[in-house]
């Protein structure tokens, strides 16, 4: 079997997978069961399709739980201790120009299973986020996207 890469998350990430998992096996795992229950009350479970409903969302649960414990047992901490400002990496928080808008932006390179681009958080294999690891302050770098090519001008690297 291959070995699975490790996947990066900040300690705040970490503590957020932790607390779904628990919220769905104390909390969404007992309310499906009860769906479950009340459904089988109405009879016939062959045309019954709450019982299918329940059944289904049961599913989707199991399946996020099991996708968040591979997460957990992949994972690999930053230890922000060890993070410096000199160069952009997976953990900083990076202030940056965009031309193209004439906007300074906040971003946090984080692990990709932590992204979240409307919040600012982009992952270290997002065109974005692979761009600028490895720079530092006053670099300019363009970055391909998508939509074309973006040029941005790093302002400041912060932990």
């Amino acid at each position: 079997m291959a070995k699975q890469q490790a996947i990066m998350l900040t300690n705040e990430g970490l503590q957020n997978y932790e607390k779904e998992l628990e919220h769905l096996k104390t909390v969404e795992r007992k309310e499906i069961a009860e769906k479950i229950k009340v459904a089988r009350s109405f009879g016939d479970l062959s045309e019954n399709s709450e019982y299918d409903e329940a059944k289904n969302e049961q599913a989707m649960i199991e399946a996020r739980i099991a996708e968040i414990e591979a997460i957990l047992k992949n994972a690999q901490i930053i230890d922000e201790s060890e993070l410096t400002n000199e160069h952009i990496h997976i953990g900083s928080k990076v202030k940056v120009h965009d031309f193209d808008f004439d906007e300074d932006i906040e971003y946090q390179i984080i692990g990709s299973g932590e992204a979240d681009p409307f919040n600012g958080k982009l992952s270290d294999e997002s065109p974005v986020g692979s761009a600028l690891i490895g720079h530092k302050v006053g670099d300019v770098v363009e970055v391909n996207t998508p939509d074309g090519t973006v040029k941005f001008e790093i302002l400041e690297i912060s932990k």
